[in-house]
């Protein structure tokens, strides 16, 4: 399948029928225009009540769409046919808190005490930038957004802790105010950036390199605009070192049945 584009017009289910066959598994940004995209972790029953609780006090990283019950691949909330051990591009299992395989496909180590959690991402309100004419620079590269560590410190719940994670887009100030006002709709996906301008004042020295994602250029006369990302809670789980945790690959999300605007508030 060719790179993404924004107005990539692949249709849902054939999307979805790449990534379940593994002929699909890179990034997600830019496919399904219109679609819910999440940040998935999947952790064991013992683990789940002190994560959930961790994303109950960090709202603005972990905006919950959805929680499974246990040993169930289902998210019938999120899409009728949706089976969560295929449905991922690209996963991360992780070892007591260490990267060990990047599967396509999670079937082969599923489990009956695993719990889903769903929460948004910032890919829903990207269509909404766009549409209003501010510049999305990653889209228009048909690349990854580029995600950052930061200073800000997230609050503790059991094991679970760590540094907040952002995403940055550039874009011209009087853009930027114009993002600021669409996307504080968009609780569910984040909502308001966390922070504008100097990237240093929140502990980002280089944005040339990302931690994760794809770089893109800053021009003359734009500022870089940050907003809260899923990714914060692979830095939690690392620190936490649960004895099994699957993750997406960050960038690489899940692609749900709902509509980007069943996520703004009015």
């Amino acid at each position: 399948m060719s790179e993404a584009h924004w107005f990539n017009g692949t249709p849902l289910q054939t999307l979805r029928e790449a990534i379940r066959q593994g002929s699909f598994d890179g990034h997600t940004a830019g496919y399904a225009r219109g679609r819910v995209q999440g940040n998935v972790v999947i952790l064991p029953k013992h683990s789940a009540f002190d994560f959930l609780t961790y994303c109950q006090r960090n709202p603005k990283p972990c905006p919950l769409l959805a929680v499974s019950s246990p040993g169930d691949p289902s998210l019938p909330e999120l899409g009728k046919d949706l089976d969560i051990r295929k449905d991922v591009p690209r996963y991360r299992v992780f070892r007591e808190g260490t990267l060990v395989d990047e599967p396509t496909d999670i079937s082969a180590i599923w489990r009956d005490d695993l719990v889903t959690f769903v929460f948004g991402c910032s890919f829903s309100f990207e269509e909404a930038l766009m549409e209003a004419g501010v510049p999305v620079r990653h889209l228009e590269k048909g690349t990854n957004v580029s995600m950052f560590r930061t200073s800000i410190m997230t609050k503790p719940a059991g094991p679970f802790y760590g540094e907040l994670v952002v995403t940055m887009r550039p874009m011209p100030a009087a853009a930027a105010i114009r993002a600021v006002q669409i996307t504080s709709r968009y609780q569910f996906a984040h909502g308001a950036p966390v922070h504008l301008g100097d990237p240093s004042e929140i502990g980002i020295q280089d944005l040339a390199h990302p931690d994760w994602g794809d770089p893109v250029e800053i021009r003359s006369g734009e500022i870089p605009v940050f907003w809260a990302c899923g990714v914060t809670t692979q830095a939690a789980i690392a620190n936490a070192g649960p004895e099994l945790t699957i993750t997406h690959k960050p960038g690489s999300m899940l692609i749900t049945d709902l509509r980007n605007a069943e996520l703004t508030i009015c």
